[in-house]
């Protein structure tokens, strides 16, 4: 109970079945594949397409914008289309484009595919996301799809460097194709529409009942703007992270194993976010998460050896499993119709487009990582701050909500 005696109140629906579960979950995995495997893919395009450090910023700009791109049209649509004709678009879409990349090499051409197979994944992804949303508990299934993440982003980046271009191109387009098999286990239509909570109130005398609440427009949008912010610096870390290190004094070899085994070190972060979150909700978890990362990321600014680059990367693959939960989960708290909860992978595409292409501003002008990494930092920070203006708003009207788990 919150000091108000008021509780978010939930229920089964639908989505909770373990085949709408199962199938929203591989999705996910197949959907953010590119944004995951960002590190190893970048130096596959520079050693394998001969794409400069700039030019590899554009593209992933290019594919994660369309990720937002996708999810933007997703969300204008979703409440009222059924869902599986968008997953059949969007798997045409990504399917064809990279396709069409394993012979079409150059940098023009692969920054207009990139985008196109961006816009696929930002529908599939989004209409996947939104599934996972609209179940009764939205903190949890986020916390298992980020516990899978742990092993597909593991897998990612052991297997995907040992692989050709066209190689990765074809994992991407068989894994789409692998998903149509189970179309039908996505419910086609959402559950509810409105932007709406149930709280479970008990008065003085110790009765509870139900009393609906309309959540203020402004909400899931604050949050939204945040998850743009955390992305910034998420994208251009985790884009230039390699990069970085392997123009540093680390060890090769050394980042090679790091990228591995720090992203199987975030499944701890799971299991922390699902404890933490039980005990003090989303918000004030998440305001604290943020700050951290800031540091993280801005303590490379100096110069990377294995070290810092070892206590970075560990703490970054941990930290960004709370972000995600907390985010993520708050606005599937209050958005049941699908519509802003589809709009997550967007607002992080957003931020993936920024990132790499603000990081590739920096270094244009001449700068060094250094510089990259502050920017980080300072993404973070700006992201605390608009989530803590909308915590503060929140505990004035709806309590129970601000600080739900």
């Amino acid at each position: 109970m919150t000091d108000t005696g008021m509780t978010l109140a939930y229920h089964r629906t639908v989505f909770d079945g373990w085949r709408s579960m199962s199938i929203a979950l591989y999705m996910t995995l197949v959907g953010y594949g590119v944004l995951v495997g960002i590190p190893v893919i970048s130096t596959a395009w520079v050693n394998l397409l001969g794409f400069s450090e700039v030019e590899v910023g554009r593209v992933a700009g290019a594919d994660l914008g369309g990720l937002s791109l996708g999810a933007v049209l997703t969300a204008l649509v979703i409440a009222r289309v059924n869902r599986h004709l968008l997953i059949l678009g969007s798997v045409v879409l990504a399917v064809g484009a990279n396709a069409l990349c394993m012979v079409m090499v150059e940098y023009e051409q692969v920054l207009w595919l990139r985008l196109i197979a961006g816009v696929g994944s930002g529908v599939y992804t989004a209409v996947a996301v939104a599934t996972l949303g609209a179940t009764s508990r939205p903190a949890r299934a986020y916390n298992i799809m980020l516990f899978a993440f742990a092993f597909s982003q593991a897998l990612e980046l052991y297997f995907l460097p040992k692989m050709s271009m066209n190689g990765i191109y074809i994992a991407f387009i068989a894994f789409y194709l692998f998903g149509l098999l189970f179309l039908k286990w996505i419910p086609d239509r959402p559950a509810e529409a409105g932007l709406d909570v149930e709280l479970d109130i008990e008065d003085s005398s110790g009765e509870h009942h139900i009393e609906h609440r309309h959540v203020p427009a402004y909400v899931p949008w604050l949050v939204l703007a945040a998850i743009v912010a955390t992305y910034i610096n998420i994208g251009a870390y985790w884009t230039y992270i390699e990069l970085a290190s392997l123009a540093s004094n680390a060890t090769p070899e050394w980042i090679s194993n790091l990228l591995v085994w720090t992203a199987l070190f975030s499944v701890l972060g799971c299991l922390f976010a699902t404890v933490v979150s039980n005990r003090y909700g989303l918000a004030r978890p998440l305001l604290v998460t943020l700050v951290f990362q800031a540091v993280i990321v801005a303590m490379l600014a100096g110069g990377i050896n294995d070290t810092n680059i070892m206590i970075s990367m560990f703490s970054f693959n941990f930290l960004w499993i709370f972000v995600d939960v907390y985010q993520m989960a708050t606005v599937a708290n209050v958005d049941h119709s699908g519509r802003f909860a589809s709009l997550m992978p967007g607002a992080q595409g957003l931020g993936q487009i920024l990132g790499p292409n603000i990081a590739a501003s920096i270094l244009a002008f001449g700068y060094d990582y250094g510089a990259v990494f502050v920017m980080c930092g300072i993404a973070s920070l700006v992201a605390m701050c608009i989530y803590l203006t909308m915590y503060l708003r929140l505990r004035k009207t709806i309590p129970a909500l601000a600080d739900a788990s």
